[in-house]
């Protein structure tokens, strides 16, 4: 029996409600971010492998816990290379060096504008350097997203092809070598789903708003930790207004019910299964069409996007080839919907050949095409929640139900800081009785000194 600890903030055999994730913040906030973990935990779970999800809990303190409880930590990593993660960088090399265990991380990649300027260096250079050290004493090789990111680690001084190589994200293996994008005709009253960002430019917000127009047969699905709050309780607005982006609950597409806000990869790929197309500026948001079989059209939006659409030529357009005139439906005739399906096979064995450098059991180790997967069997058994969506569409009693069960939710929160203000006043208590006690040893030891001082200067005399 082998058991596994797993970056993950829920397992796919969870069934965690809104409230819960809410509360604790299951999705990493963005539930994109559960899709890679899927993958994940398919491709490692073999008859008797245990995956446990660490639940974002890497205090350094459960290090002990942790050498004793598993024979591995595999962390699956987003974008993780950029400033506001520095203090998780820091968590997890301080746990890591503690660790007695492997410790894989498979896909990361750096944060940067569309054209980074690796020479120009970061601010959270060191602590990059660190984190990658610490991972490398654990294991053989990082796993990256794609080239930039190599290039950066290349820069800081970690050779390629030895310490780290592009693998790509795991999500686009979720199931297996084969990808098989069906052949369809986009029509007026096609199933659109569609994915944006509010830090895509303007040109691209713009031009998503338009299609959705175009194509009225749409659904929108966000991503966003705050756009769950939204769309569960109708409020707040996540932005004061857009005129090219669903901000709050009065916004046409969410008083239409038009918005589907997913709480686990299955129904989620159900959807998109049942989609003719799938647009926008959200990588997962198109890569979990990508894997079902739906065309899809990515827009980049920055350097860990362009990586990744580059390494798995996923159907895309780059947002400065979008203009005021384009429209959806040109792009549809003109973009090439097969070309992730030609370099899915070499990808997939480049990243089978990294899963055995560093030795993880998977269920491709005997066979391309295994017929045997026991994640599929134990996935069978769990009946998902359905998706969430708009607090406008339902009843009266549903909305008060919802109101309700998120009253309670903001009550535990604040329990739950009260409980960490109280155990930091308890940790600053502490500290200011050792400085005080350190304070007075000095002062001690000063007074001591200057005696033994005066009467040296005495004797002298």
């Amino acid at each position: 029996m082998k058991n596994i600890i797993i970056r993950s903030g829920m397992s796919p055999f969870d069934k965690f409600d809104v409230p819960h994730i809410l509360l604790n913040n299951s999705i990493g906030g963005n539930v994109g971010n559960l899709v890679y973990q899927y993958s994940v935990f398919r491709t490692l779970m073999t008859e008797g492998t245990t995956i446990t999800p660490d639940y974002y809990d890497f205090d350094p303190n459960r290090a002990d816990e942790i050498n004793e409880k598993y024979d591995m930590y595999v962390i699956p990593l987003a974008d993780a290379f950029r400033e506001q993660f520095v203090p998780s960088l820091r968590k997890y090399t301080k746990l890591i060096k503690k660790l007695k265990i492997p410790v894989v991380v498979i896909g990361v990649g750096l944060r940067a504008p569309f054209e980074p300027k690796l020479d120009e260096g970061f601010p959270f250079d060191q602590d990059v350097k660190d984190f990658v050290s610490a991972v490398l004493e654990k294991s053989n090789m990082m796993g990256l997203r794609g080239e930039i990111t190599s290039k950066y680690l290349t820069r800081l001084g970690f050779r390629e092809g030895v310490d780290h190589e592009v693998i790509g994200c795991p999500s686009m293996y979720s199931f297996g070598r084969d990808l098989k994008i069906r052949e369809t005709n986009i029509t007026k009253d096609s199933i659109v789903s569609v994915n944006s960002s509010r830090l895509s430019p303007k040109n691209v917000l713009d031009f998503i708003t338009r299609s959705m127009e175009e194509y009225p047969n749409h659904y929108f699905i966000p991503q966003w930790m705050k756009e769950l709050q939204l769309t569960y309780t109708g409020y707040p607005p996540i932005a004061q207004s857009s005129d090219n982006y669903p901000v709050k609950m009065s916004d046409p597409i969410y008083m239409n019910n038009r918005v589907i806000y997913p709480l686990n990869v299955d129904t989620w790929l159900d959807f998109l299964r049942s989609a003719d197309l799938s647009f926008g500026a959200r990588l997962h948001g198109n890569i979990t069409a990508t894997i079902v079989g739906t065309p899809s059209i990515l827009i980049p939006k920055d350097a860990r996007m362009r990586e990744l659409a580059e390494y798995h030529q996923l159907t895309h357009v780059m947002a400065n080839e979008i203009t005021d005139q384009t429209r959806l439906g040109d792009l549809i005739e003109k973009v090439d919907f097969q070309s992730p399906t030609r370099r899915q096979a070499q990808n997939f064995d480049h990243f089978v050949n990294f899963l055995n450098k560093n030795n993880l059991d998977h269920i491709y180790k005997e066979d391309l095409d295994p017929s045997n997967v026991p994640f599929d069997k134990k996935i069978k058994t769990v009946d998902p929640l359905p998706p969430v969506t708009p607090i406008s569409g339902l009843s009266m009693e549903e909305i008060v139900e919802r109101w309700e069960t998120y009253h309670r939710i903001e009550e535990a929160k604040k329990a739950k800081r009260g409980k960490k203000v109280k155990e930091l006043e308890k940790k600053l208590a502490e500290k200011d009785k050792k400085i005080k006690k350190m304070q007075g040893t000095l002062n001690r030891k000063s007074v001591r000194l200057a005696l033994k001082t005066a009467n040296l200067l005495a004797f002298k005399k």
